[in-house]
């Protein structure tokens, strides 16, 4: 499957930034040893295969999904044999005591990559899971900080989100919030991070989905109306890596826009995705058609002719942005240094009192042992003014 092919593009993004930069890139990952958080997700795994072809130090890798662990493991044993260096796995929670013991027991590291995070829309459904998600992408990511210093790391990278710039949904909320801890802590410790597209075929991700519908023969279910950007995920691990290399103190990096980053509907990629595996478009009108498609007969007229149903339908679910930003016109670029590269430089801006509140708040909300949705949604427009949460009603696990 040609992934560039299916999003419309023929080249990588980065591909003069990294070339131009390999050779102190290699230097610096070659003399330097990692820790790469929430590695065995989708981004985790890209940035962790850019450090280990580059021959690190010492490549030690955390993630909570040990079977996405295990096949990290054996993707970077197919693909790229063996380093000098040491690297290990490790199945942990970063939220739990047995991480806390590891970080204490070892925690000797140069650079530190924290790329966990809740990172759905439809997680802001209900307060329970709306709070892990606060606790995994705000408070986990301020404890690892924290540790981080104590341990004398000289530099911390954790992934944002293009959703965080001009907030519509409680994801990109919060990691709008999780920005503004970053501020906090970037007094201690160097701190870089990224905004970026959406990455395609991520794990869990709608493109993802596509393969899942193919293995089971079930419809091709797309919004016809939602453009977005998309990188695969090679350039996602390209740009963490260069952040945390390259990035200097709150620098948030992000893919310039250009004639090779463009928008593209998700029904559009489904027809690309489709084609690829010799298959037209069967366009349905309803779920129930797309559902019982497979039950009838659909066959062309025109001999060897395959048809896969589809649906494509106008979006109406909760949090989902009209279009897609990676920088405010409040924030200043730096458009020069890089190519294909933007980065945000942010200045120091420490909202104390907001922080203390969000903290206190939190906790008291979790000391009570119950919240409601509406609590944290007001908790989110005091920290975010001009938050724009939409609210229809509507979630996505109630489609297909």
């Amino acid at each position: 499957m040609n992934i560039l092919n299916l999003i419309a593009r023929n080249q990588l993004l980065f591909t003069q930034d990294i070339g131009f930069h390999e050779k102190e890139l290699s230097e610096v990952v070659s003399s330097s040893r990692f820790l790469v958080i929430g590695g065995a997700g989708s981004i985790g795994q890209a940035v962790t295969k850019e450090i280990f072809k580059r021959n690190p130090l010492k490549l030690h890798v955390v993630d909570i999904s040990e079977n996405n662990m295990v096949e990290l493991v054996r993707d970077i044993r197919s693909s790229f044999g063996y380093i000098d260096g040491d690297f290990q796995t490790f199945a942990l929670d970063i939220g739990s005591v047995e991480y806390d013991a590891f970080i204490e027991a070892d925690g000797e590291y140069d650079y530190v990559l924290n790329l966990s995070a809740l990172k759905h829309v439809r997680s802001e459904k209900d307060p329970y899971t709306l709070m892990r998600m606060i606790q995994v992408n705000v408070f986990n990511t301020d404890k690892t900080i924290q540790q981080s210093k104590k341990k004398g790391i000289k530099k911390y990278f954790c992934v944002s989100t293009d959703k965080a710039a001009n907030p519509v949904n409680m994801m990109g909320a919060s990691k709008r919030i999780m920005e503004m801890f970053l501020m906090r802590r970037s007094t201690d410790i160097e701190i870089s991070t990224a905004r970026f597209a959406n990455v395609a075929f991520s794990d869990g991700s709608l493109l993802h989905g596509f393969n899942q519908r193919i293995q089971k023969h079930q419809p091709i279910v797309a919004p016809n109306d939602i453009k977005r950007y998309f990188v695969v995920p090679q350039e996602s691990g390209e740009l963490c890596l260069m952040s945390c290399i390259f990035g200097e103190n709150r620098d948030i990096f992000f893919p310039k826009l250009s004639e090779s980053l463009h928008l593209i509907t998700f029904a559009e990629i489904a027809v690309n995705y489709l084609r690829q595996l010799g298959y037209e478009p069967y366009i349905c009108s309803s779920e129930e058609e797309a559902r019982h498609f497979f039950n009838t007969d659909h066959r062309s007229h025109i001999t060897g002719h395959k048809y896969w149903p589809c649906l494509f339908t106008a979006s109406d679910t909760t949090g989902e942005k009209d279009f897609e930003e990676f920088f405010t016109d409040k924030e200043v670029l730096d458009m020069e240094r890089f190519q294909n590269l933007g980065i945000i430089k942010n200045v120091l801006n420490i909202e104390t009192d907001k922080l203390a509140h969000f903290e206190n708040t939190i906790l008291d909300l979790r000391n009570r042992g119950g919240w409601t949705k509406q609590e944290i949604v007001d908790l989110f427009h005091y920290m975010i003014p001009d938050f724009g949460h939409k609210e229809t009603g509507k979630y996505l696990d109630a489609k297909m």
